[in-house]
């Protein structure tokens, strides 16, 4: 990818990923350039790669974002592939698995992507990716349900959130103190009392209790303080998914044993991005962050999986659903055993999802 090739791929982004008529936005440029010519962690041997036509024209990208990992006391050079379009795949029917070959065939030991769909997995499998299924799955926790219902014809139909406000008589009784908690909602009790004390947190903070908590696994990004922070500060905006919540938590003797990270409005779907906590609390953040919503007027959260996570959702009504899939390929096979076993520490920030692509507009 080169500087030239800017104005190409965000007009493909626009129309291909975003499904948008009409010319791309100047931010879409300026923010495609920003990310994948000068990237938080920048590896000159490691670079966004274009598909181009017999004419020299663009027709296809994948964008790559280096991420150095560290495993075993040994950095290992990495790369998050994302992005990856195809313009006019009917003309040119192998474009996109000679930009995955390309892409695997760069310096780096593990190439991975958290958000490959249906035809982008066919390819990985051909090519040797290995399939992550609890990295892969997306649950989903309904707090209100009749706001939940109202909120999903709302996001088919725009003019039915008109009917949002008149859910929540509904939900209000089925919340009442006394009923029930079934998986389609919370009562009014259920997390009275239990729930430890959270606290906004700001983006130094967050800084350093992601490099504290993603020590923990055995494979886990190898992130700079000033890489970290322009992570932190460009995930801040995502406008599509509603508001920002940050929020640590803390134990009853006021120290910090977990952080989530989610976006949502009231009367909406919040989307999280990321829960970090120490080893075994990971039920106890969940149910924190449960409460959070629930306070604030979510009518659902949702959010993607790790193995510790999945495995504390179990008995606290989540249902999970596959959507898109989270593949890694290693040219050492015995990189592999982390993702494998659960030790690895991906998706969210040590994936794409942290960008603004996931979720925010440009002008």
């Amino acid at each position: 990818m080169e500087r030239d090739d800017i104005s190409a791929i965000a007009e493909m982004f626009q129309r291909i990923l975003r499904k948008g008529h009409g010319p791309a936005p100047r931010g879409t440029r300026e923010y495609l350039e920003t990310l994948f010519l000068d990237p938080p962690h920048r590896d000159d041997d490691i670079q966004s790669l274009v598909h181009l036509r017999e004419d020299g024209t663009v027709n296809g990208f994948m964008g790559v974002l280096p991420m150095p990992f560290v495993y075993q006391g040994k950095t290992l050079r990495s790369a998050i592939g994302g992005s990856f379009m195809v313009d006019g795949h009917e003309q040119d029917p192998y474009a996109g698995a000679r930009l995955l070959r390309a892409f695997q065939s760069g310096p780096q030991d593990l190439s991975l992507t958290e958000t490959a769909n249906d035809v982008s997995t066919t390819m990985w499998r051909k090519l040797r990716g290995t399939i992550l299924p609890d990295y892969s799955l997306e649950w989903l926790r309904i707090l209100r349900p009749a706001g939940f219902i109202a909120a999903m014809a709302a996001s088919a139909f725009a003019p039915a959130a008109i009917a949002k406000p008149l859910m929540r008589p509904f939900d209000a009784l089925l919340r009442r103190r006394g009923a029930p908690p079934q998986w389609t909602h919370v009562s009014d009790a259920e997390f009275a009392g239990k729930t430890l004390t959270t606290e906004d947190a700001d983006a130094a903070e967050t800084v350093s209790l992601f490099q504290q908590f993603v020590s923990a696994f055995a494979l886990h990004p190898q992130w700079t303080e000033s890489e970290l922070q322009r992570m932190v500060d460009e995930s801040q905006r995502k406008a599509d998914y509603g508001a920002m919540v940050r929020r640590i938590v803390l134990s009853r003797g006021g120290k910090p044993v977990g952080l989530f990270l989610y976006y949502g409005n009231q009367g909406g779907i919040g989307r999280v991005i990321q829960i970090l906590s120490l080893p075994g609390q990971e039920g106890t953040i969940i149910d924190a962050m449960l409460a959070d919503a629930t306070e604030r007027g979510l009518v659902a959260l949702r959010g993607r999986g790790q193995p510790p996570l999945i495995n504390a959702m179990l008995g606290r009504r989540f249902a999970f659903v596959h959507a898109s899939s989270s593949i890694v390929h290693a040219k050492d096979k015995t990189l592999l055993e982390p993702f494998i076993t659960g030790q690895a520490f991906f998706n969210g920030f040590a994936g794409e999802s942290w960008t603004r692509l996931l979720g925010d507009r440009f002008d």
